[in-house]
């Protein structure tokens, strides 16, 4: 990895390819891309790991490996061309090799990854598909990275590919990339509270609400409504991972109070913020 460059960032705004951020420094890092396969590499699985000190953009780049991600502690983002994906310490990314991808890194986050060799490894996915790092396979994780004979690493490997299987369920927006919709996208995406509805919308755009509706339903398989919670619940998964009170992320978000922010984080993600904070 190398970091390119560090600005000051002020405020608090987000990005369809960043996600949320606060007053901190801001690291851009470029890797190279390559093709699937284009690179023969020694091993089977090789893990690593790194705490961000720094709010941290990663450039668009590919690798000729899987990639498995996810974190010990926070929440990040990764993106492959209009769809971006949560990833927490529960929910992680498989990223098929030669796909090409970029991220969002808050300071704060200690960041796992995980290589696999496309020789010996079948993609579970032809494309990014989230992954439940459920107990089982976490553990079986830690233990790549611990000092292991040649035996008992292969044994673990095979588990780790036994039980690493796409999640029912994925923390993903997809964005609309029409230019109609461009201002909703970047009102939404900079300040999730933003309060015009769907009307306003209309008519600042000059079309009908029907054609709104109708482009978001094209574009994303969601509705006005429905695009804007998840975008909301996105940036909130952040806030939370941060140790940011329910109450004060219900505000930010843009909900009245916590009990209607709890219902609409319950209908994206299936849990409560209480009970996704604690997983």
């Amino acid at each position: 990895m190398t970091e390119q460059a560090t600005v000051s960032q002020p405020g608090a705004t987000t990005s369809h390819r960043s996600g949320p951020r606060r007053a901190s420094s801001r690291t851009s890092r470029t890797l190279p891309s390559y093709e699937a396969g284009s690179v023969e590499v020694p091993f089977v699985i090789l893990g690593s790991s790194e705490v961000i000190t720094h709010d941290t953009w990663w450039e668009e780049h590919s690798h000729p490996t899987h990639e498995l991600l996810w974190n010990e502690r926070g929440a990040s983002t990764a993106t492959v061309g209009p769809r971006t994906w949560t990833v927490t310490p529960s929910i992680g990314l498989w990223v098929p090799a030669g796909v090409r991808h970029s991220g969002w890194t808050p300071a704060g986050t200690w960041q796992r990854a995980a290589q696999l060799n496309t020789r010996t490894v079948r993609s579970i996915s032809e494309t990014p598909v989230a992954v439940d790092l459920t107990p089982l396979l976490t553990l079986l994780l830690d233990r790549l990275d611990s000092d292991l004979g040649e035996a008992s690493r292969a044994t673990t490997e095979a588990m780790v590919l036994d039980v690493l299987v796409p999640a029912p369920t994925e923390l993903l927006l997809q964005s609309p990339t029409s230019e109609l919709l461009a201002p909703v996208v970047e009102t939404v995406l900079a300040d999730p509270a933003d309060p015009t509805t769907l009307a306003a919308w209309a008519a600042r755009l000059g079309v009908s609400t029907r054609t709104v509706t109708r482009t978001f339903l094209a574009e994303t398989g969601l509705g006005f409504s429905q695009w804007v919670a998840t975008a909301r619940t996105q940036h909130a998964i952040a806030l939370l991972a941060r140790g940011e009170e329910i109450e004060d992320v219900a505000l930010l978000v843009g909900y009245g109070s916590a009990s209607a922010f709890g219902t609409a984080f319950r209908r994206v993600t299936g849990v409560s913020p209480g009970r996704f904070r604690a997983r």
